[in-house]
Formats: structure tokens, C-alpha cells, sequence
């Protein structure tokens, strides 16, 4: 427990610190580097258009990010004391002593200390749970994320074919990128801040392809209606149209949470469908 409280704090601070470092990377370096193309037209240059979509980019990230901690789920487990025998008390809200006794999609967090309903994960990223109040806001920001990871790496990936004079048509240029990088930093052939950028790439594509199979995941267990708690339990949930399970999650605004960073308004149907 004392590894994973750990991580909770870890984890968000690596991930702020990757966000500062790229942002840092575009603004004064990739950016820079495109207005050194003369024949293009000043409106329609590659730095402004590629500027405009990294900083809109950016901010659906960073502010979904901040939506998904700052709309946490509901802490169904307020009004009891979880103090003095919590395991006990946990163990019964999810239903691992008596699954008769367990409340509906409920789970209690030992990292958050709150019992959550239709609890699908704990992200240490965000430190924080993610189940129906926040879900939608989860999956946007591992969308953006994604995209913006994409979107520095073909940045980078432009900077260095310039820097060293090299190109990337064949796909194996970039898999034997790094190994020829690194003898060449310690040959002293190479700047450092070239391989700090060639290392970047790297982990660019990591966590774009780590955040775009997360969210592909994602959404195939809402379009089944599930979450990745009952899917691990093996509950059953209650086969419905993908339909409905999709408004469930997103709602009826679901093109202005594409656009800009919205709070999850999923609930809403939830209670259409009660009334």
C-alpha cells in the first residue's frame, strides 16, 4: 500500500513534468525552427498552423486533466465511519464478503478512502478515481493526449531530420535512430540537446500509444455497458442498446466536450431515464 500511495503521488508529478517539457520543446524550439520556411504565405505558415493546433491540443488535455480530479466521483460512504473497521466495512460495500449484501456498482478505494459508484479504475495519473462523474473527461483527455503526443512527435521528428540532415521515409530510420544517437553523444558528434529530443520522440510515441489503446479500451467497455471493475469481478451487467450506453457516458452535449473542456453531463440521462 505504502508503494502505491507512493505512486499516487509519483505519477502526477511525471506526468505535469512530461507536459512542462514538451510545451517548452514547442514554443522554443519546433516552433521557432518552421519560420525558417520563407515561401509560405504568413498567414497560412507552418509555425502558426502547427502553433494553433498544439495549443488547442494542449489545452483539451490539460483541461480535461484538471476536470477529471476536480470532478471526482461522489463518495457514496460520506455518512459512515470507515474508521475503525474499514476493511470490514469496505469488503461489504463491494460485496467481497457477502454479494448479496453489495450496493449496486459500488467500490471502495483504499487510495482515495471513498466508496464510489460505478467505480471503473483507480488512475494514478490523476490520483484520482474514475467512475461515472468523471468518465467522459477521462476519456477526453486520454484522446488529447494522445493526439498531442502525436502531434510532438511528427514536430520532432521534422527538427531533427533538419538538424542532422537525415530523413525518415524509411521506417527503419526511426527504429535505428536511438542506438545511433546515443554512440554518437558519446563520441561527442552530437549536441546534447539533440539527444534530449531524440529521446523525447521516443517517449512521445510511448505514451501517445499507450493513451490511444487506454481510450479504444475504454470505449469498448461503454459501448457494452461495462466498466473495468465488473468486467475483473465478473459481474453481469444488464444488456442494453450501445446507444444509451453511449448518452449514459457522454450525454446529449457530447460535440461540445470534443471541442473545448466540459464537466461530464452524463448524469443527466441517468436521470431523464428515472423520471
Amino acid at each position: 500500500m505504502l508503494v502505491l500511495r507512493l505512486l499516487n503521488v509519483v505519477a502526477p508529478a511525471y506526468f505535469l513534468c512530461i507536459s512542462l517539457v514538451t510545451f517548452v520543446l514547442q514554443i522554443f524550439l519546433f516552433i521557432p525552427s518552421m519560420f525558417r520556411d520563407l515561401s509560405a504565405t504568413p498567414l497560412f505558415c507552418p509555425a502558426l498552423l502547427h502553433g494553433a493546433l498544439f495549443l488547442f491540443l494542449s489545452a483539451n488535455a490539460l483541461g480535461n486533466y484538471v476536470l477529471v480530479i476536480q470532478s471526482s466521483p461522489e463518495d457514496l460512504g460520506k455518512g459512515l465511519n470507515l474508521g475503525e473497521g474499514a476493511e470490514v466495512v469496505a469488503d461489504w460495500l463491494d460485496g467481497s464478503r457477502s454479494p448479496g449484501s453489495a450496493l449496486p456498482s459500488t467500490h471502495f478505494c483504499r487510495l482515495c478512502a471513498r466508496v464510489t459508484q460505478r467505480h471503473d479504475h483507480h488512475c494514478f495519473f490523476t490520483g484520482n478515481c474514475i467512475g461515472s462523474r468523471n468518465m467522459r473527461n477521462f476519456i477526453m483527455f486520454c484522446l488529447y493526449t494522445s493526439l498531442a503526443c502525436l502531434d510532438s512527435l511528427v514536430a520532432g521528428m521534422a527538427y531533427i531530420s533538419a538538424a542532422l540532415s537525415m530523413s525518415f521515409a524509411n521506417p527503419l530510420a526511426f527504429l535505428t535512430l536511438l542506438p545511433h544517437s546515443i554512440s554518437q553523444f558519446f563520441s561527442g558528434a552530437l549536441l546534447s540537446s539533440e539527444m534530449f529530443v531524440i529521446l523525447m520522440l521516443y517517449l512521445w510515441l510511448g505514451i501517445g500509444l499507450a493513451c490511444a489503446g487506454f481510450c479504444c479500451h475504454q470505449m469498448l467497455l461503454i459501448l457494452r455497458g461495462q466498466t473495468r471493475y465488473q468486467v475483473r469481478k465478473g459481474m453481469v451487467v444488464r444488456a442494453r442498446p450501445w446507444r444509451e450506453n453511449l448518452q449514459e457516458v457522454f450525454g446529449k452535449r457530447w460535440l461540445l466536450g470534443l471541442l473545448i473542456p466540459v464537466l461530464n453531463v452524463g448524469s443527466d440521462y441517468c436521470r431523464q431515464k428515472e423520471k
